[in-house]
């Protein structure tokens, strides 16, 4: 991959030595974050040291894959071409079971206020973007009322 590459999800992905891992996981549909082993704490996103308790001991486990909605944006005016022709997209910070918080487009849900809440139940999926990368997407979980 090179620093231009792009798709129809805008520009891909670089990973670096500390992501790589994080990056394959998501490629094998199998998300693994890290997780402190002298804390306890999962950190996102990839890094060599905990950010809550500077522990340089960290393990990489897998995720539930399941979490809500904590905030989320409709985007009209997306950031690059591609995008554009893609929009309006719901672009979502989802905090998953573990309490990690992640970005990711989300899908499943009509592009309208109203449409989308915080607290909404979502599911991980992914987007084969290329042969070599796919992103994490989120995908809301319709419940009977």
């Amino acid at each position: 991959m090179t620093a231009k590459a792009h798709s129809l999800y805008g520009p891909l992905p670089q990973p670096d030595p500390v992501s790589q891992l994080y990056w394959d996981s998501v490629r094998a549909h199998a998300m693994r974050l890290q997780r402190c082993i002298d804390c306890e704490k999962w950190v996102f996103y990839p890094r060599a040291a905990c950010p809550h308790c500077g522990g340089v001991s960290l393990e990489w486990r897998p995720v539930s894959g399941r979490g809500l909605v904590y905030s989320f944006t409709i985007v009209h005016r997306a950031p690059s071409p591609e995008l554009q022709e893609q929009a309006p997209y719901i672009v979502a910070l989802v905090e998953l079971e573990e309490g990690v918080r992640l970005m990711g487009r989300l899908v499943g849900v009509p592009v309208e206020p109203g449409h989308v809440r915080m607290g909404a139940e979502i599911v991980l999926e992914y987007a084969d973007v290329t042969g070599e990368v796919t992103l994490p997407r989120f995908r809301t979980v319709h419940t009977e009322d």
